[in-house]
């Protein structure tokens, strides 16, 4: 058995990349112990694949470099798509680009499997027929959330199971630390950005800092996504934040995925806007709340029965609400999480069996 696992990888500087790369390995290795795994991913190329879209289409046509040949080596195509970039909002050209290969692998004759994530939104024609052919050519799908199935069922292919993010799926490192309030600072949010108004989102940072100062807790700091060429990390906006309290905080910069989540797994609270830092916690029993962006948090939280979620909207209300959930006592409500969780895991392994 030959499985290609399509856009995570093990060495992403964005953590939340790497729990989809390990989750993912994680439940097919317990499927199938024999199989041979390789990873595709930006940044992790592979000789025979060209992309952008142009080159995709021209090698498909001309067979050059031996794409075909090569995703014909494969018995399963485990598509990820990052976890949240099966949708038109990030660009057509990344849309297109991750459709091809998944059309590709599916007239090489590979089985296709969309591996939970969310589906869409999308805005435009041509990203919603790129979206419907994909489905249909999969021989399973997953959603994460509900609202992605319904998406999938209003592309005219149900999914075969609504599940949960794969980072369920990730082994628990030990942690012989004890921590109180990590804060996950996004460096998505902190500067310009599509999403949020960012200094709102720098003022509501602060806000929430000072105020667990004054509450008498004790906070890290976490970057989720570690320093790149991409300007989209983490480790300067945690900088600017270290910058602004001195030693009234501490900086945790993880060495990997397990470092995260030994040092996620060892705190009484997280506190984030990157989604995967608030994943990782609620998976290791950490209670977490989230600071909401886009449409992609509520529906799969609450699904799992969590319902710590604030919608950044200004900087007043933001932080006032995140500060209320941050008082809360929600250790009962986390350690429910991580058992449905790794419940709906083992629906995901036993329909991935039945594709032998």
């Amino acid at each position: 058995m030959r499985i290609l696992i399509g856009w995570a990888d093990d060495a992403s500087p964005n953590l939340g990349v790497r729990a989809l790369g390990k989750g993912s390995i994680d439940v097919l290795r317990s499927v199938f112990p024999d199989a041979e795994i390789e990873m595709m991913n930006y940044g992790r190329k592979p000789d025979s694949i060209s992309w952008p879209p142009r080159s995709l289409v021209k090698e498909r046509v001309l067979n050059r470099t031996g794409m075909m040949a090569w995703l014909r080596s494969f018995d399963l195509y485990w598509d990820t798509r990052s976890g949240d970039s099966f949708a038109d909002i990030y660009g057509m050209h990344r849309h297109l680009t991750m459709s091809l290969i998944h059309e590709f692998a599916a007239q090489a004759g590979v089985r296709c499997v969309m591996a939970p994530q969310t589906i869409g939104p999308f805005r435009h024609r041509r990203g919603r027929a790129l979206a419907r052919r994909n489905l249909r050519r999969s021989d399973l799908v997953f959603a994460r959330d509900p609202i992605s199935a319904s998406v999938a069922d209003e592309l005219g292919r149900p999914v075969d199971a609504l599940t949960t993010d794969m980072v369920f799926a990730v082994t628990q490192p030990p942690s012989d630390v004890a921590r109180d309030v990590i804060v996950n600072v996004s460096g998505l949010l902190w500067s310009t950005n599509p999403h949020v108004d960012h200094e709102q989102y720098r003022e509501s940072i602060v806000t929430v800092i000072r105020g667990l100062l004054e509450d008498g807790r004790t906070v890290s700091l976490l970057p989720h996504v570690l320093t790149s060429a991409d300007p989209d990390n983490d480790v300067p906006a945690v900088d600017a934040v270290k910058g602004m309290f001195g030693d009234e905080v501490e900086v945790l910069v993880p060495q990997g995925l397990d470092d995260a989540r030994a040092a996620i797994g060892s705190a009484n609270l997280v506190i984030g806007a990157r989604m995967h830092a608030c994943l990782n916690a609620l998976s290791t029993g950490t209670p977490a709340v989230a600071m909401a962006y886009s449409r992609k948090f509520r529906p799969l939280l609450a699904d799992l029965g969590w319902d710590a979620v604030v919608d950044i909207r200004d900087a007043d209300t933001t932080s006032t609400a995140v500060l209320e959930a941050a008082r809360r006592d929600l250790t009962q409500e986390a350690a429910a999480v991580q058992r449905e969780g790794a419940v709906r895991i083992d629906t995901l392994r036993t329909l991935v069996a039945d594709l032998t």
